[in-house]
């Protein structure tokens, strides 16, 4: 019965932050308050009371916990905010009673965001403030200048070093890209073309006739988490040691490049794991890292230059470790194969290293056993 009444007060949101992300989002909310009040208060020492302007706590709380959200951005921060300053003190100066001005300044505040694309919901609050306080109080449209523009763009400075500097996470959320940035060309990427697409999201968006406190990459982001999840329920729990290639041909960080080259002639392989002692994976080589480190001016000797680089100078073999890349991104043997088919498809990846329950390699996954994985599963699904 309780339960049923609280329902009537709506639900609560259907995920949060995670515990460690919520005390960093805590943090944050208390240096960028404490930066902004201790700026500010240099900056107009003979001003007190308009140190702050009281919708900045709003702000921090959309800007530090919810960053992805369209209302967080900093665009809609500084635009809204200063359109609320503007419109406050405007209806502050119109010989109105309070109600009045308040309900024709939040209205026009509203509007000029809806005209903007700038919705900030903290910056109605600003709009309340002069017709409040009135506007001599605020210095008039002064109040515009200093505190409101002063306090946002501190905060937005802050936002952007906490998240780009501490959480190493965007912003600015940047949209969606349309083209392939790993391949460089215009067509989008695989799974991308395959799936939903920007005109199909834009289209639900406007069907719904709302607005959606998410941004349009973290919705793709989430559509993409669910397709895979999807993936795994639909084929059964096909695990990457179940496809993988064990028998991996490696080398060691001292091999030397002639033989690591030696080796890949003779295997008809592309790429070479670089183990440690510890048989753990330190670097990855591949042919096309002998191509870039070798320098090639033309096509013309092409296979001397690759040979003379191979051979090394002075009769000294350089080794694997001068060319090898890393760190390499790897997967646990025991992960659905659902999770690395955007690694293998999207991110421009063609070899996945597996590693066991030790972090020692275990065998590694070409697009040649993914996609002997899809239609093995595909066509006993179809027999069945």
């Amino acid at each position: 019965m309780f339960k049923d009444f609280l329902s009537l007060f709506g639900t609560p949101p259907a995920s949060s932050l995670q515990r460690k992300d919520q005390w960093l989002a805590l943090f944050a909310s208390f240096v960028a308050m404490l930066v902004v009040g201790v700026v500010n208060s240099l900056l107009s020492p003979g001003f007190p009371h308009l140190v702050l302007v009281a919708s900045v706590g709003a702000t921090i709380v959309l800007v530090f916990v919810v960053p992805t959200s369209p209302f967080s951005q900093p665009y809609s921060v500084l635009m809204g905010h200063c359109l609320g300053a503007v419109v406050g003190v405007s209806c502050a100066y119109l010989t109105l009673e309070v109600y009045w001005a308040a309900a024709i300044g939040v209205a026009s505040c509203i509007l000029l965001m809806f005209l903007t694309r700038s919705m900030h919901p903290p910056a109605c609050a600003t709009t309340m403030m002069p017709i409040i306080v009135g506007a001599d109080t605020v210095n008039g449209f002064y109040f515009v200048y200093f505190p409101v523009l002063s306090n946002m763009l501190l905060l937005v400075l802050v936002a952007f070093l906490f998240h780009r500097f501490l959480l190493k996470k965007e912003y600015p959320t940047q949209p969606t890209p349309t083209s392939d940035p790993i391949h460089k060309h215009k067509d989008a990427s695989p799974l991308v073309r395959l799936g939903l697409q920007p005109a199909d999201l834009k289209g639900a968006l406007e069907e719904m006739n709302s607005y959606l406190d998410i941004s349009e990459k973290d919705l793709t982001r989430v559509y993409s988490l669910a397709q895979q999840r999807a993936y795994t329920r639909k084929f059964g729990e096909v695990r990457c040691k179940h496809i993988m290639s064990r028998d991996v041909i490696t080398v060691a960080p001292n091999t030397p490049l002639e033989e690591a080259w030696s080796l890949l002639r003779a295997h008809k392989i592309k790429v070479l794991p670089v183990l440690d002692d510890d048989r753990k994976v330190v670097g990855i080589v591949s042919l096309v890292d002998f191509v870039k480190r070798a320098h090639l001016k033309g096509f013309d000797d092409m296979y001397e230059q690759l040979e003379g680089f191979v051979k090394g100078q002075e009769g000294k073999p350089p080794h694997v470790s001068e060319i090898m890349v890393s760190p390499v991104f790897s997967v646990n043997e025991r992960d659905f194969i659902a999770q690395i088919v955007p690694l293998l498809s999207d991110q421009g990846m063609h070899h996945v290293p597996v590693l066991d329950a030790d972090q020692q390699l275990a065998g590694i996954i070409t697009q040649s056993d993914l996609i002997a994985a899809l239609y093995s599963s595909s066509a006993n699904q179809n027999l069945g």
